[in-house]
């Protein structure tokens, strides 16, 4: 068979995690015999835009044979390409599957009904997604998509650090992103616990028991964090997730408890978000309601408790960094 996953470009050699998770897909896909084909867009500038949507997309497989499989990682962010890509795709491949990264719908254009109906189509022109999790498919079948869908669970990271196996408990935990948008940071103070921050755009000043650590490219990073816990927050407060992108943690699955998982840090989670119910049954460490008590919170984790995370974190840390949850939803998609 004749396979291929379509990325678009997003690498620009920034200290973020952006394009991580496309990046290990390609990789992961790439070993289960899959071509990889990158296509760069200048997104930003409307000339080019016309150029590519025009030009360059009409003739995008002129010299390719069909393909019998082609996934694309859904989204572009450029709609206008986007329109003009999927019929591409759909008239040079039998099946064509979709991972998604992001529904721009629950996230940038929450509430946003004619964006919605746009995104829909788009959705349902093709034959099958890799959605996030369970609470994503509900949302997505209750408003109107019908293609099938097969949950990921998790998202895989490539990660080239060893493991930080440490069972020692201290009551630490860490915590990376963009800090830009994560001013609940601000309010924490701790007594007994400690958290450490890594990420672009830090605040001039933190309270008692937090500090930043500074930045490091998404490879590099774990190698830093010898944390008891990864935090998976969002927002300017400390009783919920606010605002668009603490809301969304309610669909999504974050990116950093694949970053957190695979370094062999268990997962602080708002027991709000989607994937609440994946580390607590999983046992791979604690869903919160606030992050305004977090020293009783780290002192209500027991040393047998905090090793039994452990361990089980050891287990699927080996799995993330194989590509096991992509490659087991791409078969899954195949087989419907």
């Amino acid at each position: 068979m004749k396979k291929a996953i379509f990325t678009v470009e997003e690498y620009d050699g920034a200290s973020n995690a952006g394009p991580k998770a496309k990046v290990d897909i390609d990789h992961y896909l790439s070993q289960e015999g899959f071509q990889v084909i990158h296509q760069r867009f200048q997104v930003h500038s409307k000339i080019q835009k016309f150029k590519d949507a025009f030009w360059m997309i009409p003739h995008l497989f002129d010299h390719t044979a069909k393909f019998d499989e082609l996934i694309f990682q859904y989204p572009t962010y450029s709609s206008f390409l986007m329109r003009r890509l999927i019929p591409k795709f759909r008239s040079n491949t039998n099946k064509l599957y979709f991972v998604i990264h992001d529904v721009e719908s629950l996230r940038i254009f929450s509430g946003n009904k004619d964006y919605w109906q746009g995104e829909r189509l788009l959705l349902n022109s093709s034959d099958g997604l890799i959605v996030h999790n369970a609470r994503m498919a509900k949302w997505l079948k209750d408003n109107g998509v019908t293609v099938p869908m097969v949950e990921l669970g998790v998202f895989d990271y490539d990660n080239p650090q060893d493991l930080n196996k440490d069972m020692t408990y201290r009551k630490e935990v860490c915590y990376a992103g963009n800090l830009f948008k994560s001013s609940f940071l601000n309010k924490i103070e701790l007594t007994n616990g400690k958290l450490q921050i890594f990420g672009s755009n830090p605040s001039d000043h933190y309270h008692h028991g937090v500090e930043y650590m500074g930045q490091f490219t998404p490879e590099e990073l774990p190698k830093h964090l010898t944390q008891n816990f990864g935090l998976v927050w969002d927002g300017d407060v400390l009783d919920t997730c606010g605002g668009k992108y603490g809301d969304y943690m309610r669909y999504n699955n974050p990116h950093k408890i694949s970053l957190y998982l695979s370094s062999g840090l268990p997962v602080m989670i708002w027991k709000q978000a989607a994937e609440a119910s994946f580390i607590v049954e999983n046992q791979l460490g604690i869903a919160v309601e606030s992050l305004e008590n977090l020293d009783q919170v780290l002192a209500s984790v027991s040393e047998e408790q905090f090793i039994t995370y452990k361990q089980n974190v050891l287990k699927i840390a080996e799995k993330l960094r194989s590509g096991y949850f992509i490659k087991q939803a791409v078969e899954k998609l195949e087989n419907l």
